[in-house]
């Protein structure tokens, strides 16, 4: 693996289809969660029409995502998919566990801008809610990635924010 990096993925990037548009030497290796870390949605994406997901630092929380192997040429790509020079989301390595308990390091992004309040995830205000393509792309990613029935089914409670516009995202998600 020397010319290759780990990439822990818990929003849309879970989706082969979606991950694949600008890192296409992403393969996945496994599933694996976060410990201490909650999912949430917090700053507007104008590319999905709705808030993008972020990780937050929680005490006996976890995120569960799929873990990609990706050719060192892809860490610019994905910096920039996730809009690191931007200042929307910045990395950092983390430690994810894998249902056999391998744990991996991995590179994963969290927002630069945090919500304050820990609200459950069903009970989202409208201005935090996903749009329906971005939440149904997660849900799609993550059933691809065969992540545990109880999360997919904590996912599937999301409220999504009813935007009906236009989506800037480079792939035909709808008939994915």
């Amino acid at each position: 693996m020397s010319n290759k990096f780990l990439y822990f993925a818990y929003g849309s990037n879970m989706l082969t289809g979606r991950i694949h548009i600008n890192n296409p030497t992403a393969v996945r290796k496994d599933i694996g969660f976060l410990k201490n870390f909650r999912l949430d949605f917090i700053t507007h994406s104008k590319r999905w029409g709705g808030c993008s997901a972020t990780i937050v630092p929680t005490e006996n929380y976890i995120v569960w995502g799929a873990v990609w192997e990706l050719d060192e040429c892809n860490m610019y790509t994905l910096d920039n998919q996730e809009g690191v020079a931007d200042k929307l989301y910045f990395p950092l390595m983390v430690d994810i566990e894998t249902l056999t308990g391998k744990i991996f390091k991995c590179r994963v992004y969290q927002q630069c801008n945090n919500p304050d309040k820990n609200v459950k995830l069903c009970l989202l205000p409208k201005h935090r809610r996903p749009s329906p393509l971005y939440l149904e792309t997660i849900l799609k990613g993550a059933h691809e990635s065969q992540l545990p029935l109880d999360y997919i089914k904590l996912l599937q409670k999301i409220p999504h924010n009813e935007y009906a516009g236009e989506y800037d995202i480079g792939l035909p998600l709808k008939e994915v």
